[in-house]
């Protein structure tokens, strides 16, 4: 989680001034995370809006308030719901809201930030940009040591990084599959998306920001190019290119892979995997079929499938990662 800054620039750039409303601290019970955060703006027909923290009554009554914000020129407003008592929701936690307006001259004061801490409270607001010394401690340590703090409120302060893509992935052919995964996985900022295939006209005529399409006449090619911790999804119109793609994702390295196919298909893999002189135990590393078959063979059903046991598998290797920290 972190602050899309280049989501805000493109709302910017197309309504001018924009409320982002996140979600600053939070106890107990909570619809979203601290970071959660959506835009609104003025408009033609009351308006829009984009991203969520959470929905429901909090949402309504959020963006409600945001649209008040730009109507009165209000800069930044920090209020706090209780959401059983004040809202009515079933959740029985508390939370504090950051509402902020921007335009482009805010945007200019946040270009080339990787964390931006900024007053939250009147109080810290009058003060103007002194640090309270918990932020420069945060900021500090955050530097000297190459990590990136979670988004937070302290002493006043809302800090949070700027979102980077922290998990690659790479998906494999632009069919009726491949376009359905990506529209189900790049609204999730922390991937970043690399989507491969044959030709340019094999692509949609609008791919999303986050997504980077790569024609490549061999996409076999491009393996060499992928990090070794990335993830792979080959989802290709050829068997030929499949089997191409397990053979150079096999020799490269990589943190999980998934081939689309039946169970025959991988057994015929199998065999000619091992003919190219991959053992058993390399081979098992490729998950074939995959997603989750009950769901049925519509592409969008294949797609929630396969993003619910990629996600399963990011999830694993990042907590796996934090307990050897």
């Amino acid at each position: 989680m972190g602050f899309d800054l280049t989501g805000l620039e493109a709302a910017v750039a197309r309504h001018g001034r924009v409320v982002r409303v996140v979600i600053a601290q939070h106890r107990g019970s909570s619809p979203r995370e601290v970071g959660a955060a959506m835009l609104v703006w003025d408009g033609a027909e009351g308006g829009g809006q984009s991203g969520t923290i959470g929905g429901g009554a909090l949402e309504h009554q959020a963006a409600a308030a945001a649209r008040r914000m730009l109507a009165q020129g209000e800069q930044t407003r920090l209020t706090r719901h209780a959401l059983g008592p004040d809202l009515g929701q079933c959740c029985g936690g508390a939370l504090l809201l950051l509402s902020e307006t921007h335009d482009a001259g805010t945007l200019a004061a946040l270009t080339g930030q990787d964390i931006i801490a900024r007053p939250a409270t009147e109080e810290a607001v009058k003060q103007g940009s002194v640090l309270p010394l918990a932020v420069q401690r945060l900021l500090a340590q955050a530097r000297g040591q190459g990590q990136r703090p979670a988004p937070q409120l302290i002493d006043g302060w809302m800090v949070e990084p700027v979102a980077r893509p922290t998990v690659p992935l790479w998906i494999w052919g632009a069919g009726h599959v491949g376009r359905a995964l990506v529209d189900v996985m790049a609204p999730l900022p922390e991937l970043g998306i690399t989507w491969v295939d044959t030709g340019a006209d094999r692509f949609p005529a609008e791919v999303p920001q986050a997504v980077t399409p790569l024609p490549a006449a061999d996409p076999a090619r491009l393996v060499r190019h992928a990090a070794s911790d990335a993830h792979h999804l080959i989802l290709t119109y050829s068997h030929a290119l499949d089997l191409a793609l397990c053979h150079a994702l096999l020799g490269h390295g990589f943190a999980s892979a998934g081939l689309i196919g039946s169970a025959t298909k991988w057994a015929r893999f199998r065999s000619r995997l091992g003919a190219l002189g991959h053992s058993p135990a390399q081979i098992a590393r490729i998950r074939c079929p995959i997603g989750l078959p009950a769901l049925g063979k519509h592409p969008q059903a294949i797609a929630i499938g396969v993003a619910s046991v990629l996600l399963s598998d990011i999830a694993a290797i990042t907590a796996k990662e934090e307990r050897s920290a």
